[in-house]
């Protein structure tokens, strides 16, 4: 940076960067959408281990909703994309939401 004069001043920047936010992808429970499908979308779709799968499909059995993972939002939507396809494909109504942490 310089002045009028030609005087040449040295600057600092400073350079502040920011997490970007995260999101909840969350499965919920359909009652026609069978244990093994989901169990199997949770493996493929998220990297899930069979009994870590195992685990988050009984809650979504048992409590109507399971956390599959925490990303950033265009994670996140495409994880929800790949399951919706993934069912629509298969004929459930598997469905998944996303929500900000």
């Amino acid at each position: 940076m310089s002045d009028y004069f030609g005087n040449v001043f040295k600057t600092k920047e400073k350079i502040i960067t920011k997490k970007p936010s995260m999101y909840k992808v969350i499965m919920l429970n359909d009652h026609y959408t069978t244990m093994d499908f989901v169990v199997d979308t949770l493996m493929e779709v998220f990297g899930k281990k069979e009994e870590d799968a195992i685990i988050i499909m009984l809650d979504i059995h048992k409590k109507g909703a399971g956390l599959c993972g925490v990303y950033t939002y265009e994670i996140a939507e495409t994880k929800i994309q790949q399951v919706r396809e993934k069912a629509k494909s298969s004929g459930f109504p598997l469905m998944c939401s996303m929500e900000k942490e």
